[in-house]
């Protein structure tokens, strides 16, 4: 696709990324067959071809902003689309160009509601007390004491998942301890960043990111395990984030590279000596684990190693409705996903449901009539 993006407009960062995506897409239509947008509202403009269109229109400077943002603002950032796309479009990238692009064109009362949300979900102090009333469950097992000699491994907090789900990296830190390491786990205040990355807020994003890059580079650990995969997802892109002939850009692939979610670390250990709980049950496989990191399979080849057999699920591919504070933003459209997604997890009839990340877990168990756990919990009984 040929563009005549404005140079001026943008940072050369952001205008050599929009310029490689947009070049790099050839108008095929594979994307539309499985982006879940355009699948329920069968809007051209709502599909990622048709929003790499109105990027380019607005990078050109012919836009219309009102029009533009929804169609941007109905994007799931699923990147579904990414693992379709026969060109190997970087979809998300433009996608993050363009929102930033245009957010100064955003009504005021949106940009005060994004603030609001941005501040609650990412400071500890303002989210604790509503996170506590909301919280999914509690601690249920004691914490293991670690080898002396164990090694030590970084294990991210998050910003919400200590107060709704606790019990996920606790059961992480026992299973490391089983395993023969001790998890060094990260305080709650240093959010990775994308709650403010994927809303344009690209200031305190990048101070986030750049105070996450020295603090875990000066901890002695050869891997960071990440527990929520959109946050996984978060720090193994930082490096695109910087030009190359930014300090940080060597930094952030150092962090970047270290990086692992729980499924990609556990995957090689022997996990025959943990306490298991049976069920039967059905595996919902996050957006940011099958289509950001590209580990779709890798946490049912685990389950299905420890003798359980997670039931196939049709439409696995589409995202569930929740993508981190979409379901905040576009409650209807999140609505009609999340139902589709339980009817099809249900259609097995299972006894749990079990993911990877704590927003698809938090979204899917306020409809859902059976327990939703993270995948780890299983191996922590």
């Amino acid at each position: 696709m040929i563009n005549s993006i404005k140079p001026d407009l943008l940072s050369t960062l952001n205008a050599n990324k929009a310029t490689d995506v947009i070049n790099t897409c050839v108008h095929c239509g594979f994307c539309l067959a499985t982006c879940p947008t355009y699948l329920l509202l069968g809007n051209e403009l709502d599909s990622p071809r048709g929003r790499i269109y109105l990027i380019k229109s607005a990078l050109e400077g012919n836009y219309s902003s009102k029009d533009t943002l929804n169609h941007l603002d109905k994007c799931l950032t699923c990147r579904s689309c990414e693992t379709t796309c026969p060109s190997g479009v970087g979809y998300a990238e433009l996608l993050d160009v363009g929102r930033e692009f245009l957010e100064q064109k955003r009504p005021l009362w949106q940009k005060a509601f994004r603030y609001g949300v941005r501040k609650l979900l990412t400071n500890p102090v303002l989210f604790n007390p509503v996170g506590f009333l909301s919280r999914h469950s509690k601690v249920n097992n004691p914490l293991l004491t670690p080898n002396k000699n164990a090694e030590k491994v970084l294990l991210l907090g998050g910003c919400v998942q200590p107060v709704l789900a606790p019990n996920i990296n606790q059961s992480i830190k026992n299973i490391l301890v089983k395993i023969g390491f001790e998890a060094i786990e990260t305080p709650q205040s240093e959010c990775c960043g994308a709650v403010d990355h994927h809303l344009s807020a690209t200031k305190e994003s990048m101070a986030k990111v750049k105070k996450n890059i020295d603090r875990w580079l000066s901890i002695n650990t050869d891997v960071i395990i990440s527990s929520a995969s959109g946050c996984g997802l978060m720090v193994k892109d930082y490096p695109s984030l910087f030009d190359k002939s930014d300090p940080y850009y060597r930094k952030a692939q150092q962090v970047s590279n270290k990086t692992k979610d729980i499924v990609e670390f556990l995957s090689d250990k022997d996990l025959t000596q943990l306490n298991l709980e049976k069920a039967d049950i059905v595996y919902h496989d996050p957006c940011t684990l099958q289509h950001g990191q590209k580990l779709g399979g890798a946490v049912e080849s685990i389950l299905k190693k420890l003798g359980y057999m997670p039931s196939a699920v049709q439409d696995s591919h589409l995202c569930c409705g929740s993508a981190g504070t979409y379901s905040i933003f576009q409650p209807k459209l999140s609505k009609q996903l999340k139902t589709n997604k339980l009817n099809n997890l249900m259609a097995s009839s299972p006894q749990i449901i079990v993911t990877a990340n704590i927003g698809c877990l938090m979204h899917l168990q306020k409809d859902s009539k059976i327990p939703v756990k993270h995948w780890v919990e299983l191996l922590d009984n």
